[in-house]
């Protein structure tokens, strides 16, 4: 049976502080310089109003439609 000598045990919190210290810097290091500016930027553009249709949206409803135009001929003729 094993005992654990509890002198013995890994403290990992101040490893899991340490850790996280460093996240923080790097975190900080890759945001820009004006964040702030950044991020109202993203939301204006998040919150701008979407078209209904897009040019994904057209093509893949012109594809569609081929492929069921060509399919019916097929079994008509």
């Amino acid at each position: 049976m094993n005992h654990i000598d509890p002198d013995l045990r890994i403290d990992i919190r101040d490893r899991l502080r340490a850790h996280g210290r460093r996240q923080l810097v790097i975190a900080r290091m890759r945001a820009p310089a004006d964040w702030e500016g950044a991020l109202r930027r993203e939301l204006a553009q998040h919150r701008r109003p979407q078209p209904i249709f897009g040019a994904t949206d057209l093509k893949l409803f012109l594809q569609s439609f081929a492929i069921f135009f060509t399919a019916t001929m097929m079994f008509l003729i």
